[in-house]
């Protein structure tokens, strides 16, 4: 899969499914990773200390896996929207946007890359290209992006149906952890105000025909959005689903032990990582 048939996919009411990767530095595990069934998966770059040349060598190594790689770069700027290109992402999700402005910058520089200046503020105000050769040709080189925008606030929520209507979005992203903070419920995922926020959100993304996805790391909080409209599954993160398996093993494991030995080997509980 690359980034077109993903859009594709979602477009025409499919499900794709991701997980973010907060920890994974060397380019091997691109190998395991083939054989996950992923489609995608975001490499992070705004919680984590990645520099753009590790980036690079891991999307050079998932080449071939059939698995896309999108960058979530680090605030929603175009100029880290075509630095996460040019080093080979399919795509990005630019964190915390909430005005127009910021989201028009961010679609012009995943959608019409290399464009830059007056002449793609032109265009995402006005659709007015320097030539229809040009706009093919731009087409074209871009097919494959794929441009995902976090709401993750409630100014940002208030002003959704207006971001919506910018041209080029492909999902909106939900960040739990920063929404439930910014309503002043600090992961607090089971709360009224954070339920009503996320509805809303797929609502209103609904009405504008675009795909949501909601960022959980427990499979009933995956599952519950996924139940209630989110087509973007991103579950998880590898550090979570690596510890998750390790506990799980582990616990049996551990289990048949204290039986054996009438001794406690404990619980590693639960990852406290917060993306």
């Amino acid at each position: 899969m690359n980034g077109e048939e993903l859009k594709k996919k979602v477009r025409s009411g499919g499900i794709v499914y991701g997980t973010m990767l907060s920890m994974m530095r060397s380019p091997r595990w691109a190998t395991p990773m083939a054989g996950f069934g992923l489609d995608f998966v975001i490499i992070d770059t705004e919680h984590t200390p990645r520099g753009r040349a590790e980036v690079a060598d891991l999307i050079v190594a998932m080449q071939g896996t059939g698995i896309v790689p999108i960058t979530r770069i680090p605030i929603p700027a175009s100029h880290h929207v075509t630095m996460a290109i040019d080093a080979g992402a399919q795509g990005i999700l630019a964190p915390y946007c909430e005005t127009v402005e910021e989201v028009k910058d961010v679609v012009g520089a995943t959608k019409w890359r290399p464009l830059k200046g007056a002449l793609v503020r032109r265009v995402m105000d006005t659709g007015e290209f320097p030539s229809g050769a040009s706009k093919k040709y731009l087409e074209e080189r871009n097919k494959n992006n794929v441009c995902l925008i976090g709401i993750e606030s409630p100014p940002a929520i208030d002003n959704l149906e207006n971001i919506l209507k910018v041209p080029g979005i492909d999902a909106i992203f939900v960040g739990p952890n920063d929404l439930t903070i910014s309503l002043g419920i600090p992961d607090q995922y089971d709360h009224p105000k954070y339920l009503e926020a996320v509805r809303r959100v797929i609502k209103t993304c609904k009405k504008h025909g675009v795909p949501t996805l909601v960022h959980h790391h427990s499979v009933e909080l995956t599952a519950q959005w996924l139940k209630e409209g989110a087509r973007f599954v991103l579950h998880g993160s590898d550090a979570r689903l690596m510890h998750n398996a390790v506990r799980a093993a582990f616990g049996e494991l551990k289990a048949i032990g204290e039986k054996l030995s009438g001794q406690s080997a404990g619980d590693i509980g639960e990852s406290d990582e917060v993306l």
